[in-house]
């Protein structure tokens, strides 16, 4: 934290996740940690990468994965649409807990058994199929990409006039561990001309 930011002064920090992605989980569970470590407040938001990659010369088994990714992002965006911000990160939470470390594959069921969890109408299924609020959607992808440029994926996170993809990180570090990365991401993420620190993945990702 910076010397210019009262380590009371709460900041406010800007999450965009698409639900279908592993990666976008592991870095969500370390945010989570992070709000118990430091004075952040998060907004979750989505994005979506079934939009990402539209028009895109993709694989045909990853063009079939977009293709099922927009039911979960779009049952998450109807209910924050018909129903309020505030059932994002629950909503989230119950559906990457059955498909991420659950392993469930059958997303009818899923965002059924999701939606019943978190106290939010059945009626919200039908949301998977319908384009009633891609609007909304695209308005919300379209704003946390206009932050990083379009060659990333999820998540974006936004904080403090910074924005960037990732961390790619697994297990999700907790604790002091999970204080420290966030730190070390903001101040070089915030760095200005920064653009990019990357090495090669050896291993998926690490649910615990």
């Amino acid at each position: 934290m910076s010397e210019q930011t009262p380590a009371t002064e709460r900041q406010r920090v800007e999450f965009w996740f698409d639900p279908a992605c592993p990666w976008a989980w592991m870095t969500s569970r370390w945010m989570g940690e992070v709000e118990q470590v430091r004075p952040v407040d998060v907004e979750w938001k989505v994005m979506s990468l079934a939009v990402l990659n539209e028009g895109r010369d993709l694989p045909e088994e990853y063009r079939a994965a977009m293709d099922r990714a927009w039911a979960a992002v779009r049952v998450v965006t109807a209910a924050k649409e018909e129903h309020g911000a505030e059932h994002v990160k629950p909503l989230y939470d119950a559906i990457g807990t059955r498909v991420h470390p659950g392993g469930r594959t059958d997303m009818d069921a899923v965002l059924a058994e999701s939606l019943a969890e978190v106290g939010l109408p059945a009626e919200l299924l039908a949301a998977k199929d319908s384009d009633a609020h891609d609007a909304a959607l695209r308005a919300s992808h379209a704003e946390g990409i206009d932050r990083v440029g379009q060659d990333v994926g999820t998540p974006v996170i936004a904080v403090a006039g910074t924005a960037f993809f990732g961390p790619v990180v697994t297990p999700a570090p907790k604790g002091e561990d999970a204080a420290r990365l966030w730190d070390g991401v903001v101040a070089v993420a915030s760095t200005p001309g920064f653009y990019e620190l990357k090495r090669t993945r050896d291993q998926g990702p690490v649910f615990d």
